[in-house]
């Protein structure tokens, strides 16, 4: 049984793709940080905004790829990753222990 998905959901998974490569480019020291912003940005979307407010995923998309393009460029060598994402990596890591 496969799993049929729609356009908008397979542009979503190519851009959480993407992202995840474009943090294998990054130095190994901020790589960590890299993971954890894309991780939670994701997270976060995802768990505020409704699948089917098509609208609305559709501008987080546009906003994720111009994000993302400006993240690849290699002049780019650090991320800030807010408090809010440190305490639910924490959370995230405590729940899977």
């Amino acid at each position: 049984m496969s799993l049929r998905r729609s356009g908008l959901q397979k542009d979503v998974l190519g851009l959480y793709r993407r992202a995840l490569r474009m943090v294998r480019t990054k130095p190994l020291s901020t790589r960590p940080k890299f993971l954890l912003f894309v991780r939670h940005t994701f997270h976060h979307n995802a768990t505020t905004v409704s699948p089917r407010n098509l609208n609305v995923v559709e501008h987080h998309l546009r906003q994720g790829k111009k994000q993302l393009e400006m993240y690849e460029d290699v002049s780019v060598k650090d991320c800030w990753v807010s408090s809010e994402m440190k305490t639910w990596d924490e959370a995230r890591r405590k729940s899977a222990a």
